[in-house]
């Protein structure tokens, strides 16, 4: 299994047909203030699996601050169906709503791994106005919720 490719946007869907639907793609964020929360960002992987995946397989989402420091982590079960006949490769997205804590200006990294081996680890660059604080003890709320 491997991802065909991660990225933040402001939204995505599948129509009925099945296509993604993806809007407002972003790899970097401006905020006013420190600590700050970036709700509701949209995380949008695509996941491709042969034969040999089919099965259940754990899935682990973990955000982490430009210091390395694990912000939050959320697990799940990705299920990969049997491939239809003739296919090589079965498409699977992901739609993950999650809210990003920031503590400081830097590089974020979201990293994604499946049955404890990971996928990617997709960045997000954060900017604060110059003076912006580090926080002094605490940091924002998180939440995340996986939809497929």
């Amino acid at each position: 299994m491997h991802i065909a490719f991660a990225l933040f946007a402001d939204a995505a869907n599948l129509s009925q047909e099945g296509k993604l639907n993806i809007l407002g793609v972003f790899d970097a964020l401006q905020v006013g203030s420190l600590p700050a929360v970036h709700p509701r960002a949209t995380l949008v992987l695509r996941f491709k699996a042969g034969a040999a995946d089919v099965g259940a397989h754990a899935l682990r989402l973990q955000w982490q601050s430009p210091t390395g420091e694990s912000l939050w982590a959320t697990t799940g079960e990705l299920s990969v169906a049997a491939l239809p006949p003739g296919a090589a490769e079965l498409d699977m997205p992901l739609i993950a709503m999650i809210d990003l804590p920031i503590d400081r200006a830097g590089e974020y990294q979201m990293r994604v791994a499946v049955d404890d081996t990971l996928l990617t680890s997709l960045a997000l660059h954060v900017r604060a106005p110059e003076g912006a604080q580090a926080p002094r003890g605490g940091r924002p709320g998180a939440s995340g919720k996986l939809v497929s």
